[in-house]
């Protein structure tokens, strides 16, 4: 084998085989956990949010005339709203998931007991905001008319009954959240709610926090001088319905101000745009960091190739071939990348104990150090091929013409 021939030539140039494996290394430790980062934001923005988000959009009502009545506004704009053709239904509702705005409420089995409180979001919206939000109720039963309670913002008494998420009820009922319908929960004020429906999910409003799978609908109509419409349209009608609904509104009542008209996906691209932009800086770097590596690697081994031109001709000149030329260089990149990569290996996972201990972020998964050490080997051979075979081309009497 060519072990020991080429330590003996590596030993000659200490210097850059140290300074590459060095820079494989650190581009290593960057790049295994910007993507490990990268994964990780993707998969808290591809997370379903339990509504049909294609087809709804949103727009605010806020009233300022001296006789506007909100209780009144509300009525008749939802008629009219489910009234318009293309619309399959619409509900005034407090906040919507991924927003990064709304309320958040707890709920135990044990009342008085706030160590055993189990937080949820909670939203308020009327009888028809399953149907609106395209939500999946998986036991139970949906609200009805009568459910609904409409109060001021002032007042801190809840209907007595309320919808939960699956996982909600989990969290609440672990021998079995199945046996959650019907029986009653308590809010922090110990006011006692009786649970009449599980939909599979629903996401909170805040994308970053730990609970998001938790949440509450009551049949609750908050009286607060501003109501948020969501409004839920057949497929392909978004786009023209939007700027119809907000003219039809604003024609109906010119005693209020419509503002914020959204769609559920620029509300969700607005939520997640921190993570967007970090992604994308992240996977600049990515690139950058290989090309760099890639260039280092292939500059020592054009410098080296070039400093052994004559042994390389001698060793043509004594049979030997083409392939076994590339293959010793090849080899020879092996070495160095596996030295870079094992100490990467180190600094890759001190450092995630480092973002662990800082940010709170999770621990990188196991795969992600041998992928990544694969990762910069393959990438080490890719960039050295070039100078190899060209170091295969050379022919004895080009070496001797070049002493």
């Amino acid at each position: 084998m060519e072990f020991g021939p080429i330590l003996r030539a590596l030993s000659r140039n200490k210097l850059g085989v140290i300074l590459i494996a060095l820079q494989i290394a650190f581009t290593m430790t960057v790049i295994v956990n910007a993507v490990f980062i990268i994964n990780q934001r993707g998969e808290l923005m591809q997370r379903p949010s339990g509504l049909d988000e294609a087809s709804l959009f949103h727009l605010r009502s806020i009233g300022f005339g001296q006789n506007f009545n909100e209780e009144t506004s509300v009525a008749d704009d939802l008629s009219r709203l489910r009234q318009t053709p293309g619309i399959v239904d619409a509900t005034v509702i407090n906040a919507l998931p991924v927003s990064d705005s709304g309320s958040s409420s707890g709920f135990t089995l044990d009342p008085g007991n706030l160590e055993s409180v189990v937080p949820s979001a909670i939203y308020y919206a009327d009888h028809r905001s399953l149907n609106t939000m395209g939500l999946e109720l998986i036991a139970g039963v949906d609200f009805e008319v009568s459910d609904v309670l409409v109060r001021e913002s002032s007042s801190n008494t809840n209907a007595d009954s309320v919808i939960i998420t699956q996982a909600l009820a989990e969290q609440l009922f672990p021998d079995g959240w199945q046996s959650a319908v019907g029986q009653s929960i308590y809010t922090p004020s110990q006011q006692a709610i009786r649970i009449i429906g599980i939909v599979r999910r629903l996401q909170a409003p805040w994308p970053q926090w730990s609970d998001i799978e938790n949440s509450a609908i009551f049949p609750e109509i908050v009286i607060d001088g501003s109501s948020l419409y969501l409004i839920r349209t057949e497929p392909g009608e978004q786009d023209r319905l939007m700027p119809a609904v907000e003219e039809m509104l604003a024609a109906s009542n010119p005693q209020r101000i419509l503002r914020q008209m959204r769609t559920m996906a620029e509300t969700r691209e607005e939520s997640y745009r921190i993570d967007s932009v970090m992604t994308r800086i992240l996977t600049v770097v990515i690139a950058t960091l290989v090309f760099i590596t890639a260039m280092g690697i292939v500059g020592l081994a054009v410098f080296s190739i070039n400093r052994r031109r004559k042994q390389i001709g001698t060793r043509r000149a004594l049979g030997a071939t083409r392939g076994a030329i590339l293959r010793y260089f090849l080899l020879e990149n092996v070495m160095i990348s596996s030295m870079g990569v094992v100490f990467g290996a180190v600094l890759t996972i001190g450092f995630n104990m480092f973002l662990v201990q800082t940010f709170n972020m999770p621990r990188i998964d196991w795969y992600y150090t041998p992928a990544g050490m694969l990762a910069l080997i393959l990438v080490g051979l890719l960039a050295v091929i070039g100078p190899s075979r060209a170091a295969a081309r050379i022919t004895p009497a080009l070496a001797t013409r070049s002493v």
